[in-house]
């Protein structure tokens, strides 16, 4: 019994070291997940409140580890247009500032969204609505 348990060990170590070797040089440098789909013409995003952006840790780690990010509620239009005819893009904006200051990409988020919708939308309707 430790003769085959022994010998299984060594084929399973064996097996493991000759993948390890296997993997390309390139996907083992890759210290970040970012860095890890950029590897392959990828990119790795999150969602970002603005909020947040005051939060060290939170901005440490979305700007170490994503190389794309989406604004989580700020370029809806309940953010963006609150009243008929009065934008506000300031916290958008302080999103897509933020992450193309450190060489990110941005990307849009649902523009109608059924929780996120400016309650003056609800009197819209045929051509207003268009």
């Amino acid at each position: 019994m430790r003769i085959r348990l022994a010998l299984g060990a060594a084929v399973a170590v064996a097996a493991v070291a000759g993948a390890a070797t296997m993997i390309p040089a390139a996907n083992a440098a890759a210290s970040t997940l970012g860095a890890a789909a950029a590897q392959s013409g990828r990119y790795f995003g999150t969602a970002i409140a603005a909020g947040r952006l005051g939060d060290s840790t939170y901005t440490t780690i979305a700007g170490r580890e994503f190389n794309m990010v989406t604004a989580e509620n700020e370029m809806k239009p309940d953010a963006t247009e609150p009243q008929r005819g009065q934008f506000n893009f300031s916290a958008g904006d302080q999103i897509y500032n933020w992450a193309t200051q450190r060489g990110m990409k941005v990307r849009g988020h649902t523009l109608a969204w059924h929780s996120q919708q400016p309650s003056w939308w609800g009197g819209l309707s045929g051509s207003s609505l268009r």
